[in-house]
């Protein structure tokens, strides 16, 4: 029996961000079953009345469809603009937020990409929802939509039904994020080697933000993250980090989150559940066996854990993202 591909839709809008528009085409496309011979994913463009729209990077898109390409997509996704209506008054035009809307209503998982989220924002798709956009437009979009929850510091947010992503690369890791999602660690790990990319990035967008350089009186702390995810079934504290680092707790804290944008506790919480993800996925190991090796210590620590972030227990995790015994041999 043929695959059924989850079918998205990628909607340019005029000034649409060229990156920000290939992103979904190269992520999605690579995201295929262990053979590598069968993409999971159609990934189709469309504008408003299928015309022309120029890119931010001066080329412009000749789609193929209309906005009835939402009606028909599991995902629809909105890559950043560079200009216009959304950027500047925060308005958009009233067909795009009909399809958006009904796309939202019928079920449809709605994405953005960057300042795609000022289009998802001004059709009310948004509003008492926590989002992220690119950090250099966080003060105008609260201005325009102060009904958001912006969060500037992340990545991505993935809010269920809807997710957001912060600027340019963060859209490489919010559809590596859908894959995962979707298919598994093993099928996104693949599709980000075959991208080049990290399958997973530590920490948030705060790591970029402009600011001044501190001065160079400590080393970094990348050391530190290296010898961390070697242990992660060791009761690691904070003290235990920062004797690595040679440095004390309050210095260590400080130039961990500088570099990671994120605390010390919350990314060695985020690193045990992925490898407990991972081990879920990829071997035979009972829960309790998992909860020790990815440091957790108890079963009920994990289950905790893995419900507050992905919303599921261990042995639901495993019964949805289990690969076949084809993927379990194949590289990761």
């Amino acid at each position: 029996m043929a695959l059924s591909r989850h079918r998205i839709a990628v909607l340019a809008l005029p000034d649409v961000v060229g990156l920000d528009l290939g992103t979904p085409g190269q992520v999605f496309h690579c995201a295929r079953t262990a053979d590598g011979n069968v993409p999971l994913y159609r990934i189709e463009v469309c504008t408003p009345g299928r015309a022309p729209v120029r890119s931010s990077a001066g080329y412009q898109v000749l789609p193929e469809h209309g906005l009835e390409l939402l009606e028909q997509a599991d995902t629809v996704i909105v890559p950043g603009v560079h200009g216009g209506p959304p950027l500047t008054d925060g308005t958009v035009d009233p067909t795009v937020t009909a399809a958006l809307r009904d796309a939202y209503r019928r079920g449809a998982r709605i994405v953005s990409i960057c300042t795609g989220a000022f289009v998802l924002a001004a059709a009310g798709l948004l509003d008492g929802r926590p989002a992220t956009t690119h950090w250099a437009w966080a003060d105008r979009f609260r201005t325009l939509h102060p009904r958001v929850r912006l969060d500037p510091d992340v990545l991505f947010v993935d809010d269920g039904q809807v997710l957001t992503s912060a600027g340019v690369a963060a859209g490489i890791d919010l559809c590596l994020h859908l894959v995962r999602t979707d298919h598994g660690s093993a099928v996104a790990n693949l599709a980000a080697r075959r991208c080049v990319v990290p399958p997973w990035r530590d920490g948030g967008q705060a790591q970029f933000i402009q600011r001044p350089v501190p001065a160079v009186t400590d080393s970094g702390t990348g050391a530190t993250r290296d010898w961390a995810r070697r242990r992660l079934h060791e009761p690691l504290t904070l003290r235990d980090l920062a004797g690595h680092a040679n440095m004390s707790v309050r210095t260590f804290t400080r130039r961990f989150r500088e570099e990671t944008g994120m605390s010390a506790t919350d990314w060695l919480l985020q690193q045990r559940t992925d490898h407990a993800r991972l081990l879920l996925e990829s071997t035979d190991l009972a829960v309790d066996q998992v909860a020790h090796r990815s440091g957790f210590g108890t079963t009920a620590a994990l289950r905790q854990q893995l419900h507050r972030r992905i919303g599921v227990s261990p042995s639901a995790y495993r019964r949805t993202f289990r690969a076949p015994e084809d993927d379990l041999r194949a590289p990761v």
